[in-house]
């Protein structure tokens, strides 16, 4: 499967990436992670630029997420429950990304969206308690930069060994959450 997806951005470029990215947002299965650092490394190699791939991507992402987002917004919860369970999902991550989002609001779609697996997730969330679309909207889209550019950079500076990224993303992925929500939590405590 990996071979064919990096033999289908080499071939199509940034349309490869927009749909690759898209997709990746509505079955996390697809690994951005590795798309992107690829799409990265091409910008060494061929004429994509790393605006090009940010651009795209990001777009990309956000076509998944507001799918998602009306999705939530239009189904009722235990149809929902059902319906991601087919498609690969545990219900664990419906429920992690729901009480991530009761406890941290907008700010949790910004958040979800450096997270793997909750950042697909956590346009459901949004949907589901009707959360203002334009809000949504820039909270994604600032997210989905950050994520995008971030992984773009690192594909350009591991050049050929871009595919190391796949290996250690989750990891910081994870630590940028867990430095994330202490600082919210700092904020809060702060302000009371």
């Amino acid at each position: 499967m990996l071979t064919n997806l990096l033999a289908y951005i080499n071939t199509y470029g940034y349309k490869a990436i927009f749909l690759l990215i898209a997709i990746e947002n509505l079955f996390p299965p697809i690994p951005c992670e590795i798309i992107l650092t690829f799409g990265g490394f091409m910008t060494t190699i061929t004429n994509l630029t790393p605006l090009g791939v940010i651009t795209v991507a990001s777009l990309g992402s956000y076509l998944g997420a507001v799918i998602l987002y009306w999705f939530g917004y239009l189904i009722n919860l235990e149809r929902l429950e059902k319906l991601l369970v087919r498609f690969y999902f545990k219900r664990h991550d419906l429920s992690r990304s729901l009480n991530w989002f009761e406890q941290y609001g907008k700010i949790s779609v910004l958040i979800g969206r450096l997270i793997p697996i909750v950042r697909s997730l956590i346009s459901l969330p949004a949907g589901i308690t009707k959360m203002n679309f334009f809000s949504f909207s820039f909270y994604t889209l600032i997210g989905t930069i950050i994520w995008n550019s971030i992984l773009v950079v690192l594909g350009i500076i591991l050049g050929n060994n871009w595919i190391l990224i796949s290996k250690y993303v989750k990891q910081y992925a994870l630590i940028i959450a867990i430095i994330t929500l202490l600082i919210i939590l700092w904020k809060k405590r702060r302000l009371n």
